[in-house]
């Protein structure tokens, strides 16, 4: 640095030539001769970025700068962009006001594991020593609660779900409107909760305790409201509490109830839905379908050349009978029942030569034998049997089974909705829109939230359980349909039209486009939900301080987000840094 009377500075000149401006910067030193000041030009700077330039002329001034790995270090660094993303999408639902207006302790808590949730499914406990290896404790501002304050909160959350569960039905539901109803069971850990008990068990799961739960949706599958019951509970008994829950709940007079053949059965209709004014859409059983026919209100011959039609029945005053033939599940069901024909006959062929090498001989245990053979896959009814003492024979009933088979394919939809609020083919598409349903239960099941198994030991913290997995699935519904172009998902609504509702649902061009080339229109990878959260989780928040300062003179500094991480949190409506 030179003297005072030596200073050394950078000045800039501008001159304007032929209506353009010239910039330059001159590194000069000014010194005294003669009592006047002149200057000298020492270099030429013109060359340098304007950052270079700025640090010059800073340091000229005595501004000291080093490399900022030996002045800082980062303290901690922790995922960051993944919380965002879920935290923003949760609040850009108004998810959090509808959980209470006010804010409170037990709110933060509910978010917090709502939105772990969502993240990274685990027990309470492990909940609470994970969520600070993300930046989601410190966002909720609930780095100090313990397993004791989660359940605690869970009894809040609990306590809060009818007022919860009739604003969903509020924002999504109204007169009119579709609403899909459908039941799953999920195993549960130990033997103290007093739902759990021995019932079919649709995890596959035998010989374990379950619980069963009905989820109510939209038409687009978008969840409303989510319902426990005993585990030994039957399909049709947990209508009654559905049509309570939208007639009295949620003040809803006139809506059209979706459910299958096993759960809006004939008696649920005339005891809990007609009484009560709503409408429905179900499906007939094969026995109905095949009374159908021997009425003469079927004609098999009139869909040789079409795949759906209405009929009527006197069995169903006043009712709507949509009947459907797709080629291809007959097909199919032609198949499987062969299959299931030629392995019944292995097993029975096993048996009929042990009983003629006199291995098995009495009538009563040749019957027990055969039963269970025969009841393995429910053919009883395609064979003919002939069990005495010493002796087995059987064969095909080919009657019944060609009887069987002129339906293959063919399926029947029962509703009393008038044609002029649905069409055949909207009757058709309404009720197989029920896939929606099937999709959030994998969705809550297995694939992202994990429901199962359950781990709590109340009631009503199973309860409270099942209603938080709820919540987290609408979260992450939102935020599929938001994501839906940057993932394998189909970006059209489901019940699309164009092709026939009968035929089975086609995928759009753009979504099979993105599951052969894995990529999108411009060349950006395709993602499913999962890895795009671990592709956010990669922007961090990172705790910088100076070297030997105390954490006072530290501050907080996140990564810049990639064009990919960019977009992700946009499409949420999450702009500027998070």
């Amino acid at each position: 640095m030179a003297s005072r009377d030596g200073a050394v500075h950078v000045a800039t000149t501008r001159r304007v030539y032929k209506g353009k401006t010239y910039e330059s910067h001159l590194l000069r030193r000014s010194y005294r001769e003669g009592g006047k000041v002149l200057h000298e030009t020492v270099g030429n700077l013109s060359h340098l970025s304007s950052e270079t330039i700025d640090l010059i002329r800073r340091s000229l001034r005595g501004e000291h700068f080093v490399a900022a790995h030996e002045r800082l270090e980062i303290v901690r660094s922790l995922p960051h962009g993944h919380v965002a993303a879920v935290l923003g999408a949760l609040r850009a639902t108004g998810l959090d006001k509808l959980l209470d207006r006010a804010a409170s302790r037990e709110r933060d808590l509910a978010i917090a594991m709502i939105a772990a949730r969502v993240l990274d499914p685990r027990s309470k406990l492990a909940t609470t020593r994970v969520w600070t290896q993300s930046t989601l404790a410190d966002e909720c501002g609930v780095s100090d609660a313990d397993e004791e304050a989660l359940y605690a909160a869970m009894d809040w959350l609990r306590e809060r779900q009818p007022h919860i569960e009739k604003g969903l039905a509020r924002r999504h539901l109204g007169e009119g409107a579709l609403v899909l109803y459908d039941l799953t069971s999920t195993y549960v850990e130990g033997h103290g909760c007093p739902l759990a008990k021995l019932g079919y068990s649709r995890d596959g799961k035998r010989g374990l305790a379950q619980i069963v739960f009905g989820l109510l949706t939209d038409a687009q599958g978008c969840p409303i409201a989510v319902e426990g019951f005993a585990g030994n509970t039957g399909d049709p008994s947990t209508v009654a509490h559905q049509v309570e829950k939208l007639r009295e709940r949620f003040g809803l007079q006139s809506v059209v109830l979706v459910g299958d053949r096993g759960m809006l059965t004939a008696a649920r209709i005339r005891e809990d839905l007609a009484p009560a004014g709503l409408s429905w859409i179900t499906a007939l059983r094969a026995p109905a379908i095949d009374a159908l026919r021997s009425a003469g209100s079927l004609q098999l011959s009139l869909f040789d050349e079409k795949d759906l039609g209405e009929i009527t029945d006197p069995a169903y005053p006043g009712e709507r009978l949509v009947v459907c033939r797709n080629p291809l599940l007959a097909e199919e069901r032609s198949r499987t029942r062969e299959e299931l024909l030629a392995s019944t006959e292995r097993d029975l062929e096993r048996i009929r030569g042990q009983v003629a090498a006199g291995k098995l001989r009495a009538e009563k245990a040749i019957g027990l034998r055969v039963g269970r053979v025969i009841d393995r896959f429910k053919m009883a009814k395609h064979f003919v049997l002939r069990i005495e003492a010493g002796g087995f024979g059987f064969e095909r009933n080919q009657e019944q089974i060609a009887q069987e088979a002129a339906l293959d394919g063919f399926y029947a939809l029962r509703t009393n909705v008038p044609a002029a609020q649905l069409d055949t083919a909207a009757v058709v598409r309404s009720y197989k829109s029920l896939s929606q349903v099937e999709r959030a239960f994998r969705s809550l099941k297995t694939l992202d939230l994990h429901v199962r198994p359950l781990h709590h030991y109340t009631e009503a913290r199973v309860r409270a359980h099942v209603f938080l997995c709820l919540l987290a699935f609408y979260v992450q519904w939102h935020m599929q349909r938001a994501w839906a172009p940057m993932l394998f998902t189909d970006e059209l609504p489901p019940g699309r039209t164009g092709h026939s509702p009968v035929s089975p649902a086609k995928r759009s061009a753009s979504a099979t486009d993105k599951a052969h080339t894995k990529q999108r229109p411009g060349g950006q990878p395709v993602h499913s939900f999962r890895t795009l959260l671990g592709e956010l989780a990669t922007l961090t928040r990172n705790h910088v301080r100076p070297v030997g300062a105390d954490d006072t003179a530290a501050f907080d500094l996140t990564t810049i987000p990639t064009p990919l991480q960019r977009e992700a949190l946009e499409r949420l409506g999450i702009t500027g840094r998070v």
